[in-house]
């Protein structure tokens, strides 16, 4: 297997805020990756202010990773169709490293993909407004999909969108034969707009170390077609969620959730945790493991129609990288998740920290240790309790834990016939390291019920 093919990734973000507790500016977004070149001049287009659609339409990739991440088979009968509905492909260059994979059964080997939520309006139609004067190219969510070389554990780890990153030399997508120049501390959210996908998957690809063969960029339409597909997911509700922003109001408790409903509760970042994008990443969290759980236990990876009619959604709606959208590949991506036990799906939140005055988060130090399980190859161990302002809560409902049984004293047996003494068998060394220990870093796995931590309008 080629060098590099250590396994092959998806990722995806939502917006973030200045302060933890403001949201960045949305009014102001580049118009174009023209206008956005330079990391600290640009155009932008006329935003309408707390707009519906705007605010929740970037939601599309929260779903679809879960979608990929859940195992989706793609029916054999309906691959074809689907492929052909889904925007013209990039091809990446780090699909080199892929010649030579069986596209037959699971793939083989591992896989790095990456999802981009773009908030481009192009082509949306009028409910998201108008495309030339509330447009632009900007890589809201960013997702990556990790599974293990031997399929046994896979991670999703989502970035925050202001997050600041190092952008390498990029191929100009208008003009081939042109090379775009390296960036510095820019916000990850900008890049799509500079350089296109392929310059989205080198700046995650040099910030974690690994290679990532396979990519897709999505717009908003489809959320709300993907939660339907499904039959909608129950979520937990800790305290009652209020947003104006999104138009959500949910009573605490468990709620089933689909078509614009669902999109609000991926969009809602007032209602929820400390009111910042942070918040937003683990209310996500909360839906994606709800949807993880679903899709596995109902019968959805068994059901053509139910596959078929989640895949249009998505796909509809979805530019690919050239090698992601041969069906045989998807079908192979998707085999490899279905034996992966759900408490080895894990959603992590990139670490990072606020820059000093706000504005901005880079990564912190324990980022290093979610770089390292990537290159390495081991499944993580997750902290058990999640304390920090924007997390999620335990589900308030669950039982108990069983207490352990009482042991009774053993009975004292007359001492036996010594036994001639054995060799101790040789300890066994083959046994799998338990993993990598994310110390402090937000997330869950899809086995874990947890619950949002909701938001009043008088917390606001």
């Amino acid at each position: 297997m080629p060098r590099g093919f250590e396994s092959h990734a998806l990722r995806a973000t939502a917006d973030t805020t200045t302060d933890g507790r403001s949201p960045v500016n949305d009014e102001l977004r580049p118009t174009s990756r023209r206008a956005a070149k330079s990391p600290s001049v640009a155009r932008h287009g006329r935003l309408k202010r707390h707009s519906l659609w705007k605010t929740l339409a970037k939601g599309a990739a929260s779903v679809l990773a879960v979608v990929m991440v859940s195992g989706v088979s793609v029916a054999a009968y309906a691959a074809m169709n689907l492929v052909q509905t889904a925007k013209p492909t990039v091809t990446l260059d780090s699909e080199k490293v892929l010649e030579g994979v069986p596209d037959i059964g699971a793939i083989d080997g591992g896989v790095n993909l990456l999802l981009i939520g773009s908030d481009s309006r192009e082509g949306q139609g009028d409910g998201f407004g108008d495309p030339d004067e509330e447009t632009a190219v900007l890589n809201d969510v960013t997702m990556l999909l990790h599974i293990s070389q031997d399929h046994t554990h896979a991670e999703v780890i989502s970035f925050p969108r202001d997050m600041l990153v190092s952008v390498p030399e990029c191929t100009d997508p208008e003009d081939p034969e042109d090379t775009l120049s390296a960036l510095s501390s820019v916000k990850i959210n900008t890049v799509l707009s500079y350089g296109g996908m392929d310059c989205v998957v080198k700046t995650v690809s040099n910030e974690l170390g690994i290679t990532i063969p396979f990519a897709g960029v999505v717009q908003f339409l489809g959320v709300a077609g993907l939660s339907e597909a499904v039959g909608g997911v129950q979520v937990c509700v800790a305290e009652r969620i209020e947003d104006e922003h999104t138009d959500l109001y949910l009573d605490p408790g468990v709620q089933e959730l689909r078509g614009l409903q669902a999109l609000q509760f991926l969009r809602t970042r007032h209602g929820v945790g400390d009111g910042s994008d942070l918040g937003r990443i683990s209310n996500q969290q909360v839906f994606m493991s709800a949807l993880a759980r679903k899709v596995q236990s109902d019968g959805t990876l068994t059901d053509p129609v139910k596959l078929f009619g989640i895949a249009k959604a998505a796909l509809a709606n979805m530019q690919l990288s050239s090698a992601l959208a041969n069906p045989t590949t998807m079908v192979s991506i998707a085999k490899a998740m279905q034996d992966i036990d759900l408490s080895k799906l894990a959603f992590i939140q990139y670490p990072t920290s606020y820059v000093e005055g706000g504005g901005a988060l880079e990564p912190d130090w324990r980022a290093e240790s979610v770089n390292l399980a990537l290159q390495q190859d081991v499944p993580v161990v997750l902290p058990t309790e999640q304390d920090s302002p924007f997390s999620s809560v335990a589900d308030p409902n669950a039982p108990p834990p069983a207490e352990a049984p009482v042991e009774e004293a053993p009975v004292e047996e007359p001492p036996a016939e010594e036994a001639p003494a054995e060799e101790a068998p040789p300890a066994d060394t083959t046994a799998p390291a338990p993993g990598v220990v994310l110390e402090g870093v937000p997330g869950q796995t899809a086995a874990d019920v947890r619950c949002s931590a909701g938001r009043t309008l008088d917390d606001q």
